[in-house]
């Protein structure tokens, strides 16, 4: 397995959410397929056009590519109605499994506007950060996009679907907030923490 880059570590910070009747649930996209090239391969991040995350699944899904989409549900309001969507979670990206020699698969897809590299490379991300991320989605963690972050006190999750994931947390009043970022797409998601479940990592 190639280095991960520096740029390309998932990171773990905290801090508030907004309204949470905005908010509803979560869900994802997997495109779990078996492959046998499945021990070359590794997580990327493809940059799609704008709203076409959800295409671009099943588009690889029909190619028996690997991939995950984390989607969340929202309310949006407009003048007349008050609707329920779902919406992606890193919007404009979708993550990928894939050995880089076959990087072309994705790429011929009309709506994947490329890779996020590197240094002219693919930028490979952390297999079990993207897994925590997969794997506190399907236990119910609240989630929601949220502004980048890089400062903070480091901490590590000692338990819950987050455990073993380290990161940045910070804290607004009596609610204390985990955001996910992944530096190379400079993107985060808020998710709820509870103390008992964290412990210094300093």
């Amino acid at each position: 397995m190639p280095p991960v880059s520096e740029g390309a570590k998932l990171q773990l910070d905290r801090e508030f959410l907004l309204d949470p009747e905005s908010i509803l649930d979560f869900a994802s996209v997997d495109c779990h397929v078996p492959d046998a090239s499945a021990a070359a391969a590794n997580w990327y991040a493809a940059y799609t056009s704008a709203r076409h995350e959800k295409s671009v699944a099943r588009q690889l899904e029909e190619r028996s590519i690997n991939c995950f989409l984390p989607l969340y549900r929202s309310w949006h309001r407009w003048a007349d109605r008050r609707k329920q969507v779902e919406l992606a979670l890193f919007p404009g990206y979708i993550f990928v499994h894939i050995d880089p020699r076959e990087q072309l698969r994705v790429l011929q897809l009309p709506s994947v506007v490329r890779l996020v590299s590197f240094n002219g490379k693919p930028a490979p991300l952390p297999e079990t950060d993207i897994e925590c991320l997969r794997n506190g989605l399907e236990h119910g963690i609240y989630a929601q996009p949220h502004p980048y972050l890089r400062v903070g006190r480091r901490v590590l999750v000692v338990r819950g679907p987050l455990a073993g994931a380290r990161g940045i947390l910070l804290k607004k009043k009596d609610r204390l907030r985990l955001v996910i970022a992944i530096d190379v797409l400079m993107r985060s998601v808020a998710v709820e923490l509870h103390a008992e479940d964290i412990v210094s990592a300093e």
